[in-house]
């Protein structure tokens, strides 16, 4: 199994950041096994012991401290492809209920954060998607008004306009409000304390061995004992080696992150304004959000992923290119230099959208898979899924409906 992250996030050097669950050890009974130990299986632990149900957690390192800890924890409602793209592959009306389904996981996600009062610096924030490629902007339009004509929020921004709500001079820009940001690692170890409140049992340094399958059920074995339970899910954002007929899949893709010092205020004032977060339409893309404590953290770069060796070169290199575009934004951060830089791995599938459900190949498994940049909005709306699932309440229409927009047989049933 790869590294799933280089370099020193920014979120790993704060006070908080380390917290210790037991190794698994001896025998368990349980409803549920959860594989993956990051803020998917955080989200899949709270939500099922929320609804009662017996739940096991397995990290086979330390939590929250893979893809969690790369992350920078954008709560994003638009999926990684246009409206425009998704609708020509699934339709129009399709595309509006996947739009509304993240829409409605990233509000709701936002509220149970609040609910539990969570430490983990939430906000709201308005994104603003623009293009620096004047040839890009009429697409950029149209994509505006095929979002407007289903019904989906968002107001247009001129260059003017846009320069005044982000201090960023750029051709055009769509602006979206109702999504959100957090401290990816907090937020995943808040979910985990309040999944164990509510009887979940957590482990780390314990990897799963094997899973067999049978009439009666699941049983995980880890190097400490083993676990039986009726079904298992599978939260490790991509397929992992066990599941070899589900790798081809997925796109396994390296992304980059730096974060600047604590920005003075004059600067901040000069840059993009606090509240809000910014992607382009590169693609792949870059974006651009404040951290709590006034660092601007800049994105993207992502490649092809590759073997652990010669990350630090590749890191290097990732972090002189967004030093030059953020200079290209902001001219007066152009001689910034980065206290932090990292590189991460995620999994992408062909057309943005996680995969969610089950796979007739793997009886008694829910999978959690494939996120892409929607990776905390997805992983809350893969635990309702799943959940719904396993209490066998697809049979309501509208959670069917959902379901099968993100199933891995989804092109069969939506289009």
């Amino acid at each position: 199994m790869p590294r799933l992250r280089h370099g020193l996030p920014v979120w790993l050097d704060r006070p908080g950041s380390k917290r210790t669950f037991p190794k698994h050890s001896g025998t368990i009974e349980t409803d549920v096994v959860i594989v993956g130990g990051g803020i998917t299986g955080a989200l899949c632990a709270f939500v099922f012991a929320r609804a009662g149900v017996r739940v096991a957690l397995v990290e086979s390192k330390v939590v929250g401290r893979g893809s969690t800890v790369a992350s920078t924890a954008l709560l994003m409602q638009e999926p990684d492809l246009d409206f425009t793209n998704l609708a020509a592959r699934f339709g129009r009306r399709a595309t509006r209920d996947i739009w509304r389904a993240l829409g409605r996981a990233t509000r709701d996600l936002g509220k149970t954060i609040r609910k539990l009062n969570l430490k983990a610096d939430f906000c709201t924030c308005e994104s603003v998607y623009f293009t620096l490629d004047p040839e890009k902007t009429e697409g950029l339009r149209r994509e505006f008004a095929t979002r407007k004509a289903a019904g989906l929020p968002g107001r247009w921004l001129s260059p003017a306009a846009l320069y005044r709500l982000t201090g960023i001079r750029a051709q055009a820009a769509i602006a979206t409000p109702g999504n959100a940001q957090v401290n990816p690692l907090r937020v995943c170890h808040g979910f985990l304390r309040a999944a164990i409140r509510l009887g979940a049992q957590v482990f780390e340094r314990s990897p799963a061995r094997r899973v067999t399958v049978s009439n009666e059920g699941i049983e995980v074995r880890t190097p400490g004992g083993v676990i039986h339970a009726t079904r298992v899910i599978v939260a490790t954002g991509y397929a992992t080696p066990e599941f070899r007929g589900l790798v081809g899949r997925f796109r396994t893709k390296d992304t980059y992150v730096i974060a600047t010092r604590r920005l003075p205020a004059r600067l901040r004032r000069q840059s993009l304004r606090r509240g809000l977060m910014a992607w382009d339409t590169d693609r792949p893309y870059h974006y651009l959000r404040w951290t709590g404590d006034g660092r601007l953290l800049v994105g993207g770069e992502d490649t092809n992923h590759r073997s652990a060796k010669g990350s630090r070169q590749r890191i290097a290199r990732a972090r002189a290119r967004l030093l030059k575009y953020l200079g290209q934004l902001h001219p007066e951060l152009a001689d910034e230099r980065p206290e932090y830089a990292w590189e991460g791995l995620f999994a992408e599938t062909p057309d943005g959208l996680p995969y969610i459900g089950t796979h007739s190949r793997y009886p008694r498994h829910l999978f959690a898979l494939g996120y892409g940049g929607n990776g905390m909005t997805a992983s809350f709306l893969a635990a309702r899924l799943l959940l719904g699932l396993y209490q066998a309440r697809d049979n309501n229409r509208k959670g069917l409906s959902t379901a099968n927009l993100f199933a891995f047989r989804r092109r069969r049933g939506v289009t």
